[in-house]
């Protein structure tokens, strides 16, 4: 949920899953654990579940945040081992937090919920979401394993031959015979990039070679796996510096 309140206020309630906020603007103030707590701009919020708390805007102003919920289950499921064995569950210490490791990651997660991203980078997002919030909040962090396995380079070679497909964590990860965070984890351990990111990088120089062949930047963008022409440019630009367009006069 993304929302700007003013004169609402939340009733004491809780949730029955992890929940995860960061503060765009202005304040809010709610009562958690005994005592008056408060989130300004570019604070993160960890509740764990089933823990009471209200909440209202801390001045006339009102506050902008971004929250997301995840089972318990999920949470257990990204800290599993290689296996898919399920991971104990952590408990996180302070409802709030400054961290800007934790911001940014939560942000990158909030943004990989925009239609344009594909499941892959989702699933990532979550995983590296979960992971930082365990390492740098949590009481109690159930231990990953973090060793790259021997098997996957299947799933690279999957991306390889099927990198305009909509490939999923699960097709990855039944490549390489692993839980689907498990391969996460060892894919960027063993390659230094996550999957979602090979992949992107296999469609842009797809998208470079049909430039390349005199083949329109948006029919390229189609032909090479992105939502359209804006989605192509957007990270054309952050991979080369420069436009498709720039890129194809050149």
């Amino acid at each position: 949920m993304h929302a700007h309140f003013e004169q609402h206020r939340y009733h004491m309630h809780s949730h029955d899953s992890y929940s995860f906020g960061l503060t765009d603007h202005g304040a809010q103030t709610f009562g958690c654990r005994g005592s008056r707590r408060t989130s300004a701009a570019g604070m993160v919020m960890a509740f764990n579940p089933d823990e009471p708390h209200d909440g209202r805007a801390e001045n006339d102003l009102g506050f902008t945040y971004r929250i997301i919920h995840i089972d318990p289950s999920l949470v257990s499921e990204v800290l599993s081992d290689q296996a898919g064995r399920p991971a104990g569950l952590p408990l996180f210490t302070e409802p709030v937090l400054y961290d800007p490791v934790l911001a940014g990651a939560l942000n990158r997660m909030y943004s990989s919920l925009a239609p344009e991203a594909t499941a892959l980078a989702r699933d990532e997002a979550l995983a590296e979401t979960v992971a930082a919030m365990v390492r740098r909040a949590a009481m109690s962090a159930p231990a990953a394993v973090t060793q790259p396995m021997p098997n996957v380079q299947r799933a690279r070679d999957l991306l390889d031959e099927e990198y305009l497909a909509p490939l999923s964590a699960d097709d990855l990860a039944t490549a390489a015979g692993c839980s689907r965070f498990a391969l996460y984890r060892a894919f960027k351990t063993t390659y230094g990039m996550t999957p979602s990111d090979y992949q992107r990088q296999l469609r842009l120089r797809s998208a470079r070679r049909l430039l390349r062949a005199g083949v329109a930047p948006a029919e390229a963008a189609v032909q090479s796996g992105f939502a359209d022409q804006a989605h192509l440019t957007r990270w054309f630009r952050r991979y080369y510096g420069v436009t498709p367009g720039t890129y194809q006069r050149a």
